[in-house]
């Protein structure tokens, strides 16, 4: 019995490591208030590397407060199905309140909570990557016009041109596309979206060409006959995705990490 104890005492420390991967628990306070979100960690997560991290920014369906049902839509759905795509820390950030966006108090929240994960889970400020689906796709241009130095890439799947737009932007919303493009030019951009979603198709077509003819590292994706949903479900399921995404890393035209 004495052998059995012993063996299983050293032992339990190693299963606890093991244990702690896949999708945390994690509650991030600001403002006076704690708002929860998820982590995702690789099953062969260890504290001794850096590791990529990923922002993933959900769309409007998935806001609340239980915060989980934002890793049952997009990403998430597609970590479940292959885990091994993402050797990477991926964050999970909820908006709260069911009138809100990716703007003001929720985007902070969503950045105190990748600085959390990053500082808590060795992330490489180097290899950070910014995605997010329909309002998280707005919420991702916007994210990177606002903080053009914070990220090594971004990935817009369904989005459209946010508004609000950080401030200095054009009142004018036919100049909207150019500033946006202007904003995120250094970045290496990838955009999906479908040729028959009705949800700000057009924006997203403005960008890109806007992005074109500014010399910009952007890639786009227009799937043929895909509707809203259809777009960003088969953005995140692309295998080229995530090894264009994971080779990215910042570079001094970007500016330095925060």
């Amino acid at each position: 019995m004495l052998l059995v104890f012993s063996l299983l005492a050293a032992t339990a420390p190693l299963a606890a490591q093991r244990a702690a991967t896949g999708f945390l628990d994690r509650i991030v306070r600001f403002g006076g208030g704690s708002y929860r979100y998820q982590v995702y960690l690789p099953t062969d997560y260890a504290p001794a590397r850096r590791w990529p991290v990923i922002l993933f920014l959900h769309g409007a369906g998935e806001r609340g407060t239980d915060g989980l049902l934002q890793t049952h839509a997009g990403l998430g759905e597609v970590i479940r199905e292959h885990r091994d795509w993402f050797p990477s820390i991926v964050v999970f950030p909820q908006v709260p309140w069911p009138d809100s966006f990716w703007a003001g108090t929720s985007e902070a929240i969503a950045l105190r909570a990748l600085d959390a994960a990053i500082t808590e889970f060795h992330g490489d400020k180097g290899r950070v990557y910014l995605t997010g689906l329909s309002m998280g796709g707005f919420g991702t241009w916007r994210g990177a016009a606002e903080h053009p130095g914070r990220f090594a890439a971004i990935v817009v799947a369904a989005g459209g041109v946010p508004d609000p737009l950080p401030v200095g932007a054009p009142a004018d919303v036919a100049d909207r596309p150019l500033y946006l493009a202007q904003r995120v030019r250094d970045l290496p951009i990838w955009v999906f979206h479908g040729s028959a979603d009705t949800f700000n198709l057009a924006a997203t077509r403005l960008v890109v060409e806007a992005l074109n003819r500014l010399g910009a590292n952007a890639r786009y994706t227009e799937y043929a006959g895909a509707d809203h949903d259809q777009s960003w479900q088969r953005a995140y399921r692309e295998p080229a995705l995530w090894p264009w995404l994971f080779a990215q890393r910042r570079n001094q035209r970007q500016g330095n990490p925060r």
